[in-house]
């Protein structure tokens, strides 16, 4: 003990390491038993940060960012239970960067923290947030199977709808008119140099601020931000109730980050990293890439819109988001932090976060998307196993109806429900729609046999509300109760 008591005197007399860490350590920080859990999200999001950056140097050590051989490289990764534990850590690790920023980010918002003197702390906060979601786009895209492709030309497609220089900032994304190798290329740098370079600049600039202006103390009513008092009157109350950081208030953030450390080890060992798709191939147009969930929300958003609104959502919603994260230190800088005193600001949050939930639903449901992998009808549903119904199902099926519409939960739901269509339309209706089609169906009148047209009415005309009843859906199947 006294030879680590003699090393570390020599280390820190020619370091001078503990006059460099003693001020960081026992600057006085607000205590309020209330809220002092509150605080842990900025320090947790570091963890998080801090996974990333070793398991993403341990996989870029064995991932090749050639478009010949990334997939391969990535398959390769995953099939060694030590890159499959590195890869499942990299992507939770990622997921809970993503929940603990905007945690972080809706607390600073309804705390108002980002009023004098703290504005800066905010805009910095901004670059970490939206850092952190390129992170995550040019993360996917390293998978460079089909989903990985896709998103990078659906990137480039929305880059291309912005007034003026769409067209050159669609070819930058891509490093070309088409992607290929090169996009590749671009986005490892992007993700493995130039954005992490941002972060660490960043956080070091956020952290110094956070240091620099001391931590915002817990808002109370009727007590507003004035900016000619409000430092001597922050100093004040930190002389009276601050508690030093080390060890009092410290303890929680390495006790939290640690937990986040260890709950993404625990599901990159349990459940590992996600499946890779297939490779990437932009001959199939029939793909229906899906992106990763923190993006879900804002595909179906893009997917359910109408189409004279994608220029306007696809630009003008972004650039009004980070605007209003821009200006909002700068325009409230003072006045009331309260949430109770500033009720719209709780509005605009459970605006904000139920508005991504429901889209993130419509995404995994994806009622646009036709199910191209439904299984044909079973027995049980159609209800005979052979004779004009049977026949019915089996046209149903091959002619791709069942993609789209649902029958006693199985099938797509891009469509009407047609498990109760016996008791909601005629038989001359049926024709009518089956040869006029409707939005988003075709014309089937060039498409059907005589004799598959009137089997596939039998089999429509069985179709009762009885049937939707009869038997569960199957595992995975889409159930849907219609009106």
């Amino acid at each position: 003990m006294h030879s680590l008591k003699r090393l570390w005197a020599w280390f820190d007399d020619i370091t001078g390491t503990s006059k460099a860490l003693g001020p960081p350590l026992t600057h006085p920080v607000p205590e309020a038993k209330k809220s002092r859990w509150f605080y842990v999200l900025g320090s947790a999001t570091l963890a998080a940060f801090l996974v990333q950056v070793v398991t993403g140097i341990a996989l870029s050590s064995s991932y090749v960012p050639s478009s010949g051989q990334a997939y391969e490289s990535l398959h390769f990764i995953t099939g060694e239970n030590l890159g499959r534990i590195l890869r499942g850590m990299h992507y939770y690790g990622s997921n809970a960067m993503i929940i603990l920023i905007g945690l972080h980010a809706i607390r600073v918002y309804l705390m108002a923290a980002y009023k004098y003197p703290r504005q800066v702390n905010w805009l910095s906060g901004v670059v970490l947030l939206l850092g952190t979601l390129l992170m995550a786009f040019t993360g996917q895209i390293l998978r460079w199977d089909q989903g990985g492709f896709w998103t990078a030309v659906v990137g480039a497609e929305q880059a291309g709808r912005a007034p003026l220089i769409g067209n050159w900032l669609g070819h930058f994304i891509l490093a070309g008119a088409t992607p290929g190798g090169a996009t590749l290329s671009r986005f490892f740098a992007a993700h493995v140099f130039f954005i992490p370079a941002v972060l660490f600049t960043f956080i070091a600039v956020h952290l110094y601020l956070v240091l620099h202006n001391g931590i915002s103390e817990p808002p109370k009513a009727g007590r507003p931000v004035v900016v000619r008092t409000y430092k001597h009157w922050y100093h004040s109350l930190m002389e009276r109730e601050g508690v030093p950081f080390w060890p009092d208030a410290a303890w929680r953030d390495l006790f939290f980050g640690c937990v986040v450390v260890l709950v993404i080890f625990i599901l990159a060992v349990t459940l590992g990293p996600p499946e890779i798709g297939k490779p990437p191939d932009p001959t199939i147009i029939q793909a229906s890439p899906r992106p990763d969930w923190e993006f879900l929300w804002y595909f179906a958003l893009l997917s359910l819109i109408p189409h004279w609104s994608e220029n306007f959502v696809m630009v003008a919603v972004p650039a009004i988001f980070i605007v209003f994260l821009i200006a909002l230190p700068l325009v409230g800088g003072k006045g009331e932090r309260s949430p109770l005193r500033r009720p719209w600001s709780i509005v605009l949050v459970i605006f904000l976060v139920g508005g991504i939930g429901y889209y993130w639903h419509q995404g995994v449901l994806a009622p646009w998307s036709p199910r191209m992998d439904a299984p044909p009808l079973p027995e049980s549903v159609v209800g005979v196993s052979s004779g004009p119904i049977a026949v019915g199902a089996k046209v149903f099926y091959d002619k791709g109806c069942e993609f789209c519409h649902l029958v006693s939960g199985y099938g797509g739901i891009r469509g009407p429900d047609l498990s109760d269509a016996g008791d909601r339309l005629t038989r001359a209706e049926m024709v009518t729609r089956i040869f006029s089609g409707a939005t988003n169906m075709p014309s089937y009148s060039n498409n059907l046999t005589s004799d598959d047209l009137n089997a596939l009415l039998d089999f429509l005309q069985s179709r009762h509300r009885a049937y939707k009843y009869k038997i569960s859906p199957p595992p995975g199947a889409v159930s849907q109760v219609v009106r």
